[in-house]
């Protein structure tokens, strides 16, 4: 087994930070990202780890952006509100030692979970939308973001993403706490299965699924975020 054992002077030359030459956004490593600020982007609230040089953060509160009140109760600050980061400098961001893949959008759109999305470029238009039933919320599948245009987008993900392809003959169902990402053409509609949830032992209510149907893809990590307990 390998230790991790350095020197001193070892440990701060394999970790010290580098200018990779990958342009806005670099990747330190899987799960740190290195902005290389000369403007305004948009980052997740509590995701700045670092900076350096003449840097601003404004929360941009994504509850004012049409979110109920009924939902601002229902949820905590975590995950909720945007920040914007302007000035020039580096800023390194991470979300709980998750690992981070950054999509360059070409005049695309994809739909995020608000869990997932790390930063993005303000060359993209957002647009934050809630799922529509409180039993979705409940499952976790807070918000999601969809994002279009042309630029950088980044997203983390608990371990391997990994992409389903969507076709009209082959929908995909997946768990609201393991759907990361998906085409922005696509509408995913809430599925229960009470026969589901029981199979599965996991209490009592309803077992909420993601129903993907159409031309597209939905992209899912092997793992499942749960923000909200109900029931043993």
């Amino acid at each position: 087994m390998m230790e991790n054992r350095y020197s001193l002077e070892a440990f701060l030359e394999k970790t010290k930070d580098r200018d990779l030459g990958q342009g806005l956004f670099e990747l330190e490593s899987e799960r740190m990202l290195d902005i290389n600020l000369n403007g305004e982007v948009w980052i997740k609230m509590g995701a700045m780890v670092a900076y350096t040089g003449q840097v601003k953060f404004e929360r941009e509160g994504v509850l004012s952006r049409g979110i109920g009140n009924l939902l601002k109760k229902a949820v905590s600050g975590e995950g909720t509100a945007l920040t914007k980061v302007s000035g020039q400098g580096s800023v390194f961001c991470a979300d709980a030692g998750k690992k981070i893949t950054v999509l360059q959008l070409q005049d695309e759109a994809i739909c995020v979970n608000g869990n997932d999305l790390l930063a993005f470029e303000m060359s993209l238009d957002y647009n934050i939308k809630m799922m529509k039933r409180m039993t979705a919320v409940l499952a976790g599948g807070l918000f999601n973001v969809r994002l279009q245009g042309t630029g950088m987008v980044a997203v983390t993900t608990h371990y391997d993403p990994m992409t389903l392809p969507v076709t009209p003959s082959q929908p995909v169902i997946t768990d609201p706490n393991a759907t990361v990402l998906w085409s922005g053409n696509l509408e995913p509609e809430l599925k229960t299965d009470l026969q589901f949830k029981t199979f599965l032992g996991r209490g009592s209510g309803e077992s909420v699924q993601l129903r993907f149907q159409g031309n597209g893809f939905v992209v899912v990590q092997p793992y499942e975020e749960v923000y909200f307990q109900h029931g043993n």
